[in-house]
């Protein structure tokens, strides 16, 4: 899909409308991508996010870039992994609608996704790269406005994961 990209790097980099923070249900910062994006946004990101009273795991909320290159956060809790029994396929899958509706409601062309769930959630990582390709590939096909879709993977074994799952979409 020519609209899907994969790229290794730090989405805290990205100069695109949005990225999205694999958040926790505070939206308060937290480890890995959280931490991150928080710490490149600024104290301004906190005091927003403040205001939004947490988010429920599999939706999402939007922010400010702040200090970020991106003019956007879009804020997701994404499931923890307990053994796939407890709705997480569905959950996460939600992350991913949820933050691209999001995004096209707000005007945003270019969207950079980490993998949602596969850090200290321990989502396994094949299965959760093919929900997320699955679910931004389900989208982009009734939302021609959105013009590109990334997933920016923090190392090499991740992208070599979601570019194998791309080619079988």
């Amino acid at each position: 899909m020519a609209r899907i990209e994969i790229i290794q790097g730090d989405i805290t980099k990205q100069a695109v409308d949005a990225i999205v923070n694999a958040a926790n249900t505070s939206l308060l910062g937290g480890g890995g991508v959280d931490g991150a994006i928080h710490r490149a946004a600024g104290p301004e990101l906190l005091a927003e996010c403040r205001t939004l009273h947490g988010c429920e795991t599999g939706r999402a909320k939007i922010t400010k870039g702040y200090r970020l290159p991106a003019k956007h956060v879009i804020h997701t809790p994404g499931p923890v992994w307990h053994g796939g029994t407890h709705g997480e396929d569905a959950l996460l899958a939600s992350c991913y609608r949820s933050c691209l509706t999001l995004a096209a409601e707000n005007g945003c062309r270019t969207v950079d996704f980490p993998s949602i769930s596969t850090g200290v959630y321990h989502f396994p990582l094949e299965r959760a790269a093919a929900i997320a390709l699955r679910e931004i590939a389900a989208f982009l096909e009734t939302h021609p406005e959105l013009e590109r879709v990334r997933m920016v993977c923090f190392d090499e074994r991740t992208r070599r994961v979601y570019e194998e799952a791309l080619e079988k979409l």
